[in-house]
């Protein structure tokens, strides 16, 4: 059976960290409550030596271990507060400690714990605020977080693979990028010294290449200048409301099944969580639309709230956004008709997350080649242009 690494605690606060076999992770946390501890964090050993994956650690407060942390403490009965001081304790993180901190103080202060979470918006967003201020209300505090932590880690799962799939190409395209760029600036102009001294007529794709490799040599820091502030300026402009709009656009364009299988999963993902806790229908909507990137199909999804007002439901204002798939609006409008809207935008979730990281696979089968011919296009034409270049000196009379 596979071996886990845990950290767990006691009632009285006592850390501990070990391993344990179990058939799965479930497994290995019921075992660990069975014998009297409460559970932290139960994970796989990590893979060592070349083939592991690299990971990269953030100095923000991780959220997804907080919030897990803090539902096991909870649902083993400790209160609000003695949860927080233990998390407070066994922090080996700065920020998270400080974090831990003052929400401690707060909630002491006699301020509720959704009131205390919202004195870090930077740390806490809306929507998490919300789900814990239902959760208050409810008394289902550990239900709540629990939810919370299933929806943090499906979100950072999700983008944890869009993002490792776009590394390689990023890194083929740096280190094309620099290959050329070396081919132009250092190597090219070695041999156009060469045939200048001879005299000989060249070629006219080596001329061009020379061409542009004394520019490049002679006004590349100009070049240089000139990119920074036309960066500034385009990123300035893509933060304004007309750009983004634009910007968003114009990538809803070029990528238009991804993007689209993207928001959806992570909007149907946002707005069942809601529901599924008890935040009323409008507020989760409005909740929802602040996680959808696309500023486009963000200001579409602003009708929704209108229609759900009138009594017309979402499945409707969302089929009129015409940015949803035909599946999930027909599985919402099932959800509505059956009072399982909650249920089924999860299930719409998994299935678009999952038909998304196919989506994401087939777009990186399809760039990575057309990366690889371009780079090795413009690369040929370098070589090609130098050698017919070299030949031509046969041609000069003796």
């Amino acid at each position: 059976m596979p071996i886990f690494t845990y950290r767990s605690t006691t009632m009285e606060g006592i850390i501990a960290e070990g391993v344990i076999e179990a058939a799965d992770e479930k497994a290995a946390i019921e075992r660990l409550k069975y014998s009297g501890v409460i559970p932290l964090e139960v994970k796989a050993p990590a893979v060592k030596g070349l083939g592991a994956k690299i990971r990269f650690r953030t100095p923000k407060v991780d959220l997804v271990s907080f919030t897990n942390e803090l539902s096991s403490l909870l649902a083993a009965g400790l209160p609000l507060d003695r949860g927080l001081q233990i998390l407070s304790e066994i922090s080996d993180h700065k920020g998270m400690k400080e974090i831990v901190q003052s929400l401690l103080k707060s909630i002491r202060g006699g301020m509720s714990f959704s009131e205390a979470l919202q004195k870090h918006p930077d740390i806490f967003p809306r929507l998490y605020v919300n789900m814990v201020r239902a959760g208050e209300a409810g008394g289902i505090m550990d239900i709540i977080l629990d939810r919370l932590n299933e929806f943090l880690e499906s979100s950072k799962e999700l983008k944890d693979h869009v993002v490792s799939a776009m590394i390689y190409p990023m890194i083929l395209l740096v280190t094309g990028g620099i290959s050329i760029i070396l081919l132009l600036t250092f190597v090219l102009p070695r041999f156009s010294v060469i045939f200048a001294e001879l005299g000989s007529s060249l070629p006219v794709s080596t001329q061009i290449l020379i061409a542009v490799s004394g520019a490049l040599k002679s006004y590349g820091w100009i070049m240089l200048i000139i990119m920074i502030p036309a960066w500034l300026a385009f990123s300035k402009y893509i933060a304004s409301d007309q750009g983004r709009y634009q910007w968003d656009s114009l990538k809803l364009k070029l990528m238009d099944d991804v993007i689209k299988k993207l928001e959806t999963a992570r909007f149907c993902r946002t707005l069942g969580t809601l529901l599924a806790s008890g935040v009323p229908l409008l507020q989760a909507l409005n909740n929802s639309r602040e996680v959808i990137s696309n500023r486009v199909i963000s200001l579409a999804v602003e009708t929704v709230s209108k229609g759900a007002k009138e009594g017309r439901g979402i499945s409707e204002p969302l089929s009129r956004t015409g940015h949803f798939p035909p599946l999930a609006l027909s599985m919402i409008k099932v959800g509505e008709e059956t009072g399982t809207l909650d249920q089924m935008l999860i299930r719409v979730a998994v299935i678009y997350e999952k038909s998304l990281k196919q989506a994401v696979k087939r777009f990186m089968s399809l760039l990575e080649p057309v990366m690889i011919l371009v780079m090795g296009l413009i690369i040929g034409f370098i070589v090609i242009s130098m050698l017919l270049a070299v030949f031509s000196i046969s041609d000069i009379p003796l």
